[in-house]
């Protein structure tokens, strides 16, 4: 009887660590960061969108430029760190031109207007993509061409 309560409460211990430490099923997620530049230059305020191939599709992780072309990315719908270990497409976009629109004041509209990208690196055409290895990356550059 002794043992058997010793080995009921080892399967409880054992049990509670796996819960605790994360045994969920969720998918393994890994610190993601580059740079995008256009034609060489950096290219700020694109949004970096990662969407996994595969398994865990659901998962998107997204990040946005800075004024170095510099991302790092965090999962949309739970705001993790990181994107999913594996293969993903990538697509890059920049907010469209509000300068035709009037009703907006005039501080509110864009100093200069955002260049206009390929489709080939947007949505679901774009041909660009990118393999998140467990460790993370910290090099997922992106070098777009203007033509």
């Amino acid at each position: 009887m002794k043992r058997s309560r010793i080995c009921y409460r080892l399967v409880l211990l054992v049990t509670g660590f796996l819960l605790v430490t994360g045994c969920s099923g969720g998918p393994s997620l890994a610190p993601v960061s580059g740079r995008v530049t256009l034609d060489g230059q950096p290219l700020a305020d694109a949004t970096v969108g990662f969407y996994p191939v595969g398994a865990h599709g659901d998962v998107m992780s997204s990040g946005k430029t800075n004024s170095n072309g510099e991302y790092s990315l965090k999962t949309v719908m739970k705001n993790e760190t990181g994107a999913v270990v594996g293969k993903h497409r990538v697509s890059i976009t920049v907010e469209p031109d509000l300068a035709g629109n009037t009703d907006l004041p005039a501080d509110k509209l864009p100093k200069s207007r955002p260049p206009k990208l390929p489709a080939r690196y947007q949505g679901q055409e774009s041909e660009l993509s990118c393999d998140v290895p467990s460790g993370g990356k910290t090099d997922a550059n992106f070098d777009l061409k203007s033509k």
